[in-house]
């Protein structure tokens, strides 16, 4: 059948549209009744009651799990007071009954009716957070950023004395958690139960640089069933000696980052210290050996947000959970300021102390940190080390910073050189047949050379050989089985190389030794173009290394010969095999 159009009928469109004829095909549509309006649930007074007993139960929950610290300088803070607005304006809502017009601005009017407090306090909240990234933007406040590490210039060699052998740090953290997991293998009414904390702390205790870490529960059920005793241990890793040693309590520590609940560090400081931001937690003890925890405060020093330093600290006791707050903290304490906080404000000098502009146009003297960092132990105290380069390349260090991590005390040392990298890869391609891999370097002062000395590790993990590299002339490599052979092997590098003579090629000033006794027996070899002589007393199994080029008088020992000698030790007590450096020697009686 042809369609046709017809005009002047019902459904023509020559009257003009119709609406009425799209309906859906229903020309008779039934009107909607109108929505009955919710009724609000009570009085006036008994909604905000009910209002705000939802808000702080929200809100103690919530305290209770995210521990967010009430402090306008914390950014958490305002996440907490966003929420619990959030949270009054819905319980407002829903016990006032959704009442409207049934429009969007209707429904608008209404919430912002129930909602006026909340809603002045977000809108103070978006200024106070507005106004305080303002004042602490970097672009303003690059001056005051600049400031925040208190820097000195030293003379390495001169202010940096010779660190004896059983000062030096040989593990890194990876070879330390190996030690003390195979420690705790060792003990089975332990290793069931309980685990180590990965995170070890570099220390200084007894004289003597050690990491120390604490237990940790294996799982849920096993902090359950033990956790009425606490843990039972904690852990000491002898840096020098690389022994591990599982150091037991009378009294478990009932206080740690591994427990749950109230006795939770984080949920114990912020229960007693509701206001205080801190920076992570970390694991010491004391001379005596109670274990504590340092809880570093921190402060913004910039406006709102900006210039995290830290001031003082709360000590916890593990043990007992007392604590107290100290702005000046005992000096037993070796590490209040972490690695982070330090490169960053060192970073924020490098580059705007000549001010911002400088920092992204021309970038006159603008230095970062390199990327690593390490720790040794100077008179009693743990300073991080990490080199400085230039902004503009990555290649060679101009020099390096030495911080003291309880103080802050900073002294940048200009010395132009390798980057720790280079060094790394300069002491592995001596031992590339062997498939060594060297540690992040430490910096030492060797025959008034700075040199990076780093520890060279199997596949399986463990220390093998030592190396050291001259900063300045990285080529110069030595390496060997123990530290003073390494060193020695270094020194006469140095001396053949002409940075040295050969009469400064001495040991390092440590454990220095004298003692006297009769010659048993002499051998000689040639090492680097020089002779050494190793020798022998009565009643002893190790061997005393003169090096000719040092003590020439070496050459007219004798078996049977008495003499007064002098060496150094790098541990406790001469070793029963093996090899130490001698310094010197004198006949007591020559004619026999």
């Amino acid at each position: 059948m042809p369609f046709t159009f017809q005009f002047g009928g019902p459904n023509a469109f020559g009257g003009g549209f119709n609406p009425e004829s799209f309906q859906g095909g229903n020309p008779n549509p039934r009107p909607r009744k109108p929505r009955k309006p919710r009724r609000a649930m009570g009085s006036a007074f008994s909604r905000t009651v009910t209002n705000l007993l939802v808000t702080l139960v929200f809100g103690a929950v919530y305290f209770y799990l995210e521990l967010p610290a009430l402090n306008l300088h914390a950014e958490e803070f305002y996440v907490f007071a966003f929420l619990l607005c959030a949270v009054y304006c819905v319980c407002a809502v829903f016990t006032s009954g959704f009442q409207g017009d049934g429009s969007v601005k209707g429904y608008f009017h209404f919430v912002h009716k129930q909602c006026a407090v909340p809603f002045l306090a977000v809108i103070a909240l978006i200024a106070a957070l507005a106004l305080g990234a303002l004042s602490s933007w970097v672009v303003l406040r690059a001056g005051s950023y600049s400031k925040l590490l208190p820097l000195e210039t030293g003379n390495f060699t001169a202010e940096v004395e010779e660190i004896s052998y059983d000062q030096i740090p040989m593990l890194d953290d990876d070879s330390a958690a190996r030690l003390g997991n195979r420690k705790l293998g060792e003990l089975a009414d332990m290793v069931s139960q309980f685990e180590i904390l990965t995170d070890y702390t570099q220390i200084n205790y007894q004289g003597r640089p050690v990491r120390v870490t604490s237990l940790r529960y294996g799982d849920l059920i096993k902090w359950f069933t033990n956790r009425g005793d606490g843990l039972p241990a904690y852990i000491i890793i002898d840096m020098v000696s690389q022994e591990a040693e599982i150091v037991r309590l009378q009294e478990g520590m009932k206080y740690t980052t591994a427990e749950h609940l109230g006795r939770n560090l984080y949920r114990h400081l912020r229960f007693h210290y509701p206001t205080m931001m801190f920076d992570g937690p970390v694991f010491e003890i004391d001379e005596e050996g109670t274990p504590y925890w340092v809880c570093p405060r921190i402060v913004r020093t910039i406006g709102l947000f900006g210039g995290v330093d830290i001031k003082g600290a709360v000590l916890v006791n593990a043990v007992t959970g007392e604590h107290e707050y100290y702005e000046q903290v005992p000096n037993w304490v070796d590490r209040l300021y972490s690695y982070d906080i330090i490169m960053q404000q060192y970073d924020y000098y490098g580059m705007y102390h000549n001010g911002f502009l400088n920092s992204i146009f021309g970038q006159r003297d603008v230095t970062v940190t390199t990327d690593g960092w390490n720790y040794i132990a100077i008179d009693d105290d743990v300073f991080m080390y990490t080199g400085v380069t230039s902004v503009t390349s990555d290649q060679s260090n101009i020099g390096f910073i030495l911080t003291n991590q309880r103080t802050k005390a900073t002294k940048f040392y200009p010395c132009a050189g390798a980057t720790e990298i280079s060094a790394q890869e300069s002491a592995q391609s001596q031992v590339q047949q062997m498939r060594y891999r060297a540690t992040f370097p430490l910096l030492l002062n060797i025959a008034s050379q700075p040199t990076y000395f780093m520890a060279l590790k199997g596949e399986d993990g463990l220390v093998k050989m030592f190396a050291m590299v001259n900063v300045q002339q990285y080529d110069i490599v030595s390496t060997g089985s123990t530290v003073g052979e390494c060193e020695t092997n270094y020194r006469q590098t140095l001396a053949h190389r002409g940075l040295i003579v050969a009469g400064e090629q001495k040991p390092a000033a440590g454990n220095t030794q004298e003692q006297e006794g009769v010659v048993a027996e002499i051998r000689s070899a040639v090492i680097g173009g020089n002779t050494h002589y190793y020798v022998r007393m009565e009643n002893s199994l190790g061997y005393l290394d003169f090096n000719a080029s040092e003590v020439p008088l070496a050459v007219l020992l004798n078996v049977r010969d008495h003499i007064r000698y002098t060496f150094v030790l790098e541990g406790a007590e001469f070793p029963e095999h093996g090899i130490v450096p001698a310094t010197g020697f004198e006949h007591i009686d020559w004619d026999n």
